[in-house]
């Protein structure tokens, strides 16, 4: 079966990239996680990582989907193949895949919520005026499984609907306007925290190192957003990688990439923490900070309903922009099998992918308190969403960073991998090399031993 799996152009294929990379994770986790360890201290460790890490493992990935022209799986088959090394390797593609959807089952529960924001505050029903008030509506959210269940069914249904419907029809027809319409709501509400609010005050948070703040800690949480924000690990940007134009660099598209990712992120922590100390809410309020503390500005300021309800469908857009690529570099492998049309796999898929979700669900409600495991001790007091999330997130992300970096520093032809890379100059290509071979693998690998 002929599958017509290529962006049309250099800058669809960023714009796709940057679209997957940017999600929930630079404007929800992130500015959480700067909030609760350390603010200025955090950013300056989380902003090196990105480049020194994450760049050489992202530009890896993507040399194995251009080299590989296919998903994960079939790219670590072709190379090995091509590069006379073992084709099992494509068995850590199929783990890949399987830890995708899981991360996948509970990204559109937490997605659902955007919706669920979005759908309130047009309705009037979001007139947050304080801490607690914003505290006891998320928690009220979390605690109702039917209303998590169908605003994730509705989060699931819209990115199916787009992956169903292929890579130029579906991906490109939405990211190519997602993307710019959150950007411009990003730098709005930029605005608005610079003339309103405490800028200053979230400006000193953000950028005044304390390395006094910092401990081992706080520094692999710093390197782990870097490397996760980006998504690398799972084949994801790998098949992506395998769908850019011949003619982009790889290398140059991974800098632009995470250099998007990173900006975003920062524009995301000054539009939201000069809200924060506004209104005298702490900054360590954890993974609800963006559901509790936002609502109080948009019921404050002129046109709020409007405002409000805009950023969180394009909040949601962000999430989409992610989840789409997520479900791709699932579906491409089962695309490339031949054995069921691309829309019966991705609709089965999606179901499979709510059905799943509702494990997370639940571990949010009814099943809290349920902790399957007494052992071992990182499993201890977990709940399902708990266990799934440190599967995927905690073990198979970092191994899967390490195997890209050896597959491509260590396997792949010098010769192969610099011609596919992009980068002309031999001091900037021996660098990169140095980093994914030797730098990267132990960052990495540092990230996983702390998460055992």
């Amino acid at each position: 079966m002929s599958l017509n799996r290529r962006w049309s152009s250099h800058t669809i294929f960023l714009l796709a990239s940057i679209g997957s990379t940017v999600g929930l994770s630079n404007i929800w986790k992130f500015t959480y996680l700067v909030g609760e360890n350390g603010g200025g201290a955090f950013v300056i460790v989380y902003l090196a990582s990105l480049f020194l890490l994450g760049v050489p493992v992202l530009t890896a990935e993507m040399t194995l989907g251009k080299m590989g022209g296919k998903s994960m799986v079939g790219s670590l088959v072709a190379i090995a193949t091509k590069e006379g090394f073992s084709t099992g390797w494509q068995y850590f593609g199929w783990i890949a895949n399987l830890a995708v959807f899981l991360i996948l089952s509970f990204y559109c529960v937490i997605a659902g919520l955007t919706i669920d924001y979005t759908v309130n505050t047009l309705a009037g029903n979001l007139a947050i005026t304080n801490a607690d008030e914003g505290v006891a509506y998320y928690n009220e959210i979390m605690a109702d499984p039917l209303r998590l269940i169908f605003y994730q069914a509705l989060f699931v249904l819209a990115t199916t609907i787009i992956v169903s419907r292929g890579v130029k029809k579906g991906l490109e027809s939405s990211l190519k306007w997602m993307m710019p319409a959150l950007f411009v709501i990003l730098l709005g509400l930029l605005v608005y925290a610079m003339v309103t609010a405490n800028f200053r005050q979230a400006v000193d948070f953000m950028f005044t190192v304390d390395f006094t703040k910092l401990n081992a800690k706080i520094v692999l949480l710093a390197v782990g957003q870097a490397f996760f924000s980006l998504g690398v690990g799972v084949g994801v940007m790998l098949t992506y990688g395998a769908y850019m134009p011949k003619d982009s660099s790889v290398a140059r598209s991974a800098f632009t990439i995470a250099f998007a990712d990173g900006l975003i992120a920062i524009i995301a922590g000054l539009a939201i923490f000069p809200i924060v100390f506004h209104y005298q809410l702490s900054p360590a309020q954890g993974p609800g900070l963006i559901f509790m503390t936002l609502p109080i500005a948009f019921s404050q300021m002129s046109g709020g309903l409007i405002i409000g309800a805009l950023f969180f469908i394009l909040l949601a857009f962000a999430a989409l922009s992610s989840s789409i690529s997520l479900l791709e570099s699932v579906i491409a492998r089962f695309e490339e099998l031949g054995q069921w049309s691309r829309a019966r796999i991705v609709y089965v898929g999606g179901f499979l992918l709510w059905l799943i979700g509702l494990l997370t669900v639940f571990s949010f409600n009814i099943l809290k308190d349920f902790t399957p495991l007494a052992y071992p001790i990182p499993l201890q007091g977990k709940t399902i969403f708990g266990l799934i999330d440190y599967f995927a997130s905690n073990l198979v992300m970092p191994i899967g960073g390490i195997l890209m970096s050896v597959i491509a520093g260590w396997f792949v032809h010098r010769e192969q991998s610099s011609n596919v890379v992009g980068l002309k100059n031999t001091s900037l290509y021996m660098i990169w090399r140095i980093l994914v071979r030797y730098v990267a693998p132990l960052l990495v690998g540092m990230i996983f031993l702390s998460n055992l």
